[in-house]
């Protein structure tokens, strides 16, 4: 007798969703190896301090690799649901616009610059939240059907 999994729905905005999930994910982890991360002796817990950089461009600190670890766990969770994953992707694509203006608006060696942040994060973050918040809007809930067969026939 043949074995069948019944079909997984997933929404367009979850599919979304955990693609950008696997992204930071990749990203808190890549903010961890040296030579993709260059001054990687360089990298503190926290600050502005921190030399390292992702890529040669993007200032890190191990809280800010954190972060983009849990953003992308928090990612991958909301992401089971439809309604989970609009509001990862809004919800989301909101703090990363209050992070670039929060970037613009404090100045790159200032104390208040703890997670660091420098130039290209700044419009990193500006194009993050853009795209996250038009995934979210535009994706919404629309099914998509991927279908998971097993078993012997």
């Amino acid at each position: 007798m043949a074995q069948t999994r019944a079909p997984v729905t997933r929404s367009s905005g979850q599919v979304a969703a955990m693609v950008v999930a696997a992204l930071f994910l990749v990203v808190g982890i890549l903010g961890f190896v040296p030579g993709v991360t260059t001054n990687y002796d360089s990298l503190t817990f926290a600050g502005h301090h921190s030399g390292a950089l992702l890529l040669g461009v993007f200032a890190v600190s191990v809280l800010h690799n954190i972060v983009h670890l849990l953003f992308g766990v928090a990612g991958f969770v909301l992401a089971r649901t439809a309604g989970g994953a609009r509001g990862y992707l809004i919800g989301g694509g909101v703090v990363y616009a209050v992070l670039w203006l929060y970037g613009l608006l404090i100045g790159q060696d200032s104390a208040a610059n703890f997670v660091p942040l420098n130039t290209a994060d700044n419009w990193l973050h500006l194009g993050l939240a853009v795209l996250m918040i038009g995934l979210g809007a535009v994706l919404g809930t629309r099914g998509t059907t991927t279908s998971r067969r097993g078993g012997a026939e």
